[in-house]
């Protein structure tokens, strides 16, 4: 793949429209025009996402995904993450963007659920692997404009009632994420770009039962990168896409993904070039789905000055909206995976008031297993409520309450609206390359994690890719090992 810069200049089928406006807006903005604490922030972003990737990449059902993926695509001449070992571009995408997503630490937009990282940085790895050269300025922009696309499409479906309905939400809105960043790199003209969309919204989907008991749920977002991948190679190879694809009233992606929840397509265009949800996106502290962390942050709270054990909480009440109810409640049984666990509100919670965190190690099939933790789970009733009619919440959010009752018949309760990290407490900079040392330091030596960072902090003075590509190529530990 080589990315030229566009030799016409050829417009989408309606300027005008959302899908047209979108597509004027990926050809024309440039890094420039970003501003430079989105810019930073974005880099950031990428760290944390590189560091889920490394962690996530020798964990037990990530080796299971890269022999079968192996196996069905061999080799070619894009890295896998942590593995030393190269295969091709749309596998490699699927792959890496399944390291990311692979054990539940990576970012997420909570207006509209998405796992950002997980859908852009992989399709944008194969692309550039492809390049003769890419710099790191061409992949920093090209990863904000795959942040702000995948959000705000995300935001024209009412991405919470997806999951409310079962979709897996991000893997549906994802992989146009993952088509603007891949067509970003390709500089698509603004009629490719809407055809990337196009192809894009044609091959979403994502069904939210795996993640009671499935490998799959880990390779939703990897899916949806390789998707976006093959949407942008397409439409720059002349191959067309839907049309009009937002504004579509019969079989359009949101007249059809959004069929009974009122789909907003001014959401699409809403803010572009003044409002960057990129900084909106959320960093995770807790290793389990992201509609948990009020639970567990509220957990964490209530514990802080006092050190409790499952023989002195009586009962657990755990108030949720309705997109945490559906995607984060259902009553678990022994034995529960790893990715059940990471997903359910009962044990995140448990775990959370008996260990006062929620890491990897409360994954382990031993801990998921411990008597305290089921004797809480038993104890524990989780309730949905009409979060706009409750006093205690003045917006829509992740309200949650959380209510013990203790053995000696004190009443603790805790509410929050958005988790620690999220949009209106988001975790600094600073945070987040902690996060990444911490992270990086179990699976990968210390020189090789500093010089990772230096190189994603200061990609816009990175004239090529070729030695972070390298770094993060070779083999890394097992993070369970």
């Amino acid at each position: 793949m080589s990315a030229p810069a566009p030799t016409t200049t050829r417009q989408p089928t309606d300027p005008d429209g959302p899908t047209g406006q979108l597509a004027d807006w990926l050809t024309a903005t440039t890094l420039d025009q970003i501003p430079a604490p989105v810019r930073e922030r974005a880099a950031h972003l990428v760290l944390d996402g590189l560091a889920c990737a490394l962690i996530g990449a020798q964990l037990p059902w990530s080796r299971t995904a890269v022999h079968a993926v192996l196996d069905l695509e061999g080799t070619g001449d894009v890295p896998v993450i942590g593995w030393g070992r190269t295969t091709s571009g749309p596998a490699a995408a699927v792959l890496n963007g399944t390291f990311i997503q692979g054990f539940e630490l990576d970012d997420y937009y909570p207006a509209a659920p998405l796992h950002s990282t997980s859908l852009v940085l992989p399709a944008l790895l194969s692309t550039a692997s492809q390049a003769r050269s890419v710099s790191g300025a061409e992949f920093l922009r090209a990863t904000v404009l795959g942040f702000e696309t995948g959000t705000r499409v995300g935001l024209a479906l009412n991405g919470p009632e997806m999951l409310s309905r079962g979709w897996h939400s991000g893997s549906v809105f994802g992989t146009h994420a993952a088509a603007a960043a891949s067509g970003a790199l390709r500089r698509l003209d603004a009629a490719a770009f809407e055809d990337a969309l196009g192809l894009a919204a044609t091959q979403s989907a994502g069904l939210m039962a795996a993640q009671y008991e499935a490998m799959s749920k880990r390779m939703h977002h990897g899916l949806a990168s390789r998707n976006g991948y093959y949407a942008a190679g397409l439409a720059q190879a002349g191959y067309t896409g839907i049309k009009k694809v937002f504004e579509r009233p019969y079989g359009g992606f949101l007249s059809t993904f959004g069929e009974g929840h009122n789909p907003d397509a001014s959401q699409i265009t809403k803010g572009l070039g003044q409002t960057w949800n990129t900084e909106k996106i959320t960093v995770k502290i807790h290793a389990a789905m992201g509609g948990l962390h009020p639970a567990i942050d509220a957990a964490i709270a209530l514990t802080a000055d006092r050190e409790l054990s499952a023989d002195d909480i009586e009962a657990i009440r755990i108030e949720v909206p309705d997109a945490i109810y559906h995607h984060g409640w259902w009553t678990p049984e022994r034995p529960l995976t790893t990715i059940g666990a990471q997903m359910n509100i009962a044990y995140a919670t448990a775990v959370a008031l008996l260990d006062g965190h929620v890491r990897p190690d409360q994954f382990s099939s031993a801990r998921i297993d411990s008597d305290d933790v089921w004797q809480l789970i038993d104890r524990t009733d989780v309730q949905l409520v009409d979060e706009l009619q409750d006093p205690a919440f003045t917006q829509p959010g992740y309200n949650t309450r959380l209510t013990l009752t203790l053995g000696g018949g004190d009443i603790l309760t805790q509410a929050l609206n958005q988790p620690r990290g999220g949009p209106d407490d988001p975790l600094t900079n600073a945070e987040i390359r902690q996060k990444y040392r911490a992270l990086a330091s179990r699976v990968i030596d210390a020189d090789r994690a500093a010089e990772i960072e230096r190189l994603v902090l200061d990609l816009e003075g990175q004239s090529d890719l070729g030695r972070l590509v390298d770094l993060l190529a070779a083999p890394a530990r097992g993070a369970l090992d």
